[in-house]
């Protein structure tokens, strides 16, 4: 049975991401982190597909994930940077499988900036298998390992390439998604779940305060305070079961939210620089109200457009926009002077 509230989840987040990007607010990071949030929720739904499907969850969730991102990349992306003058390099085709940062020139570097989640999320799907395990044999070891490892890193400054300080960043995230599936969270008597939570939350705090980044108190700069108060946030947010009504808005923004997290930087993107160059207000009232408009119609557009590979993905019909429900057939009336199929077997009852 699908479970409402973490599309629920899914979807603030989702929208939080697209705000965040637009508006560069950065008490967003703090009021909801919502890139920690989604990698809890893919753990949580990583645990239950190999559960169900063994290592062949691997198969099903890079079937879901690539081909949209194949789309955008190798469809578009690329192409475009070779018009543009770029010269073919073999790392270009990285962009159909990104384990490490495929190359971006051009506008290109900007507009798939965001590629870093795509990366990340490739190698928590492909580590779940064994991760998994290890974390039902020791699941409070496996949580603190990626915690630990990211405070070593931070502390030392030793230098390593970006995924690994990533998979330490947001590995804990992931691994309390699996401890959400596997019940962990729902065990936790309340108090002492907040106890917890608070426990992570005011060092976190702290850190942030006295160790600001180049964009002041923003979490995406400051990664220890960023793993705590995170984590807090995830064990609140997921050691709840509130019930959730299904409501078609968070249909569609599920159904669509990795083709939202996709498109939505190139239209950020191209409609910032076209304010800038037609000297348009960017910033105040006005300047993020346009924005927000032009934004959320050009992602409407891209979504009628392309969506439909994420249904064809996940094995489900094209729809142009998700969640409509189908009409249910009805028989149609006999005709006047004939009895009715009920009629015929209870007249030969008779």
């Amino acid at each position: 049975m699908r479970n409402r509230y973490l599309d629920l989840l899914r979807a603030i987040a989702t929208v939080r991401v697209v705000v965040y990007h637009l508006t560069g607010w950065t008490a967003l990071t703090i009021v909801f982190p919502a890139m920690s949030v989604m990698f809890a929720l893919a753990g949580s739904l990583m645990a239950a597909s190999l559960d169900r499907f063994g290592t062949w969850a691997v198969e099903r969730r890079l079937r879901r994930l690539l081909p949209s991102l194949w789309l955008l990349t190798l469809v578009i992306a690329v192409p475009a940077m070779l018009l543009g003058g770029t010269p073919f390099d073999v790392h270009l085709l990285l962009w159909g499988f990104p384990l490490v940062d495929p190359e971006a020139t051009g506008w290109w570097m900007a507009a798939l900036s965001h590629a870093w989640y795509l990366r990340d999320f490739l190698w928590f799907v492909l580590l779940s298998p064994l991760a998994l395990p290890l974390f039902r044999r020791a699941p409070l070891v496996a949580v603190l390992i990626p915690y630990a490892g990211l405070v070593v890193l931070e502390l030392t400054g030793v230098r390593v390439v970006t995924v690994v300080r990533d998979l330490a960043l947001y590995g804990g995230a992931w691994l309390l998604g699996f401890a959400h599936h596997d019940g962990h969270l729902r065990r936790i008597p309340r108090k002492r779940l907040a106890g917890l939570a608070a426990g992570l939350a005011l060092p976190g705090i702290a850190w942030v305060v006295t160790h600001p980044g180049p964009r002041g108190y923003d979490l995406n700069d400051i990664p220890i305070g960023n793993a705590l108060w995170s984590a807090a946030f995830v064990l609140v947010a997921l050691g709840c079961s509130p019930m959730v009504r299904e409501h078609r808005v968070l249909t569609v923004l599920n159904s669509r939210a990795l083709s939202i997290y996709l498109w939505h930087i190139p239209i950020v993107v191209a409609v910032t620089q076209f304010g800038e160059r037609h000297e348009l207000p960017l910033t105040g009232p006005v300047g993020l109200t346009w924005r927000l408009i032009v934004v959320c119609a050009l992602l409407a557009v891209a979504l009628a457009l392309v969506g439909w590979v994420e249904d064809v993905a996940a094995g489900r019909r094209p729809a142009l926009l998700p969640g409509r429900r189908l009409p249910v057939p009805v028989s149609p009336a006999p005709a006047a002077g004939l009895p009715d199929a009920d009629g015929q077997v209870a007249a030969a009852r008779a």
